[in-house]
């Protein structure tokens, strides 16, 4: 008795057939020919280099002149500039809750008066704060010294790059709302 043939075995068999017929050497011959056709006809153009540009040194050759990596000269003009500004911040006293923030993290909501103080609403993460003038907040010692319907002005205190205390004034202005109004 004949085995019987599976029809997976059969088709497995006519898929291998037309795969290996793509294999022939008929069109390879034509591939090479143009391939030495348009290597024939194409030119390179490559711009040649421009001339590097030539290094003059500079000289300090002045003798009396002060030397301008002296430590000390940084220290004397840093003297005569600001002899004791008296910006330092009081180091030595309670620090209040928002000055735990930083400043980039707190945007400002809202605006309410109750009586004559006016107060802004300041959003931390998901919570809402009361702030008023006079009231710190920020890690660079800050102290606000206007609220606004629009903006709540913070006068900080910190060092500069040769570390001496100096004030800068920073604004929060008021976020606009990103719900859309329906």
């Amino acid at each position: 008795m004949k085995q019987a043939r599976h029809p997976a075995a059969l088709l497995l068999f006519a898929f291998m057939a037309t795969q290996l017929t793509g294999c022939g050497d008929r069109d390879e011959q034509e591939v090479r020919q143009w391939m030495k056709e348009v290597d024939a006809t194409t030119r390179v153009a490559v711009k040649p280099l421009s001339e590097p540009k030539t290094f003059v040194p500079f000289a300090y050759a002045s003798a009396e002149a002060p030397d301008p990596f002296d430590p000390n000269k940084l220290v004397t003009e840093r003297a005569a500039a600001r002899p004791g500004t008296g910006v330092a911040p009081d180091t030595n006293r309670r620090k209040e809750l928002l000055e735990g923030f930083p400043l980039d993290t707190m945007h400002m909501v809202g605006m309410l008066k109750k009586g004559r103080t006016v107060l802004a609403l300041l959003q931390i993460d998901r919570s809402v704060y009361q702030v008023q003038a006079g009231q710190r907040l920020g890690q660079n010692y800050g102290i606000v010294t206007s609220v606004s319907e629009t903006a709540v002005n913070v006068k900080e205190t910190v060092q500069d790059a040769s570390g001496e205390w100096v004030e800068r004034i920073a604004t929060l202005e008021l976020q606009e709302s990103k719900e859309n109004p329906q």
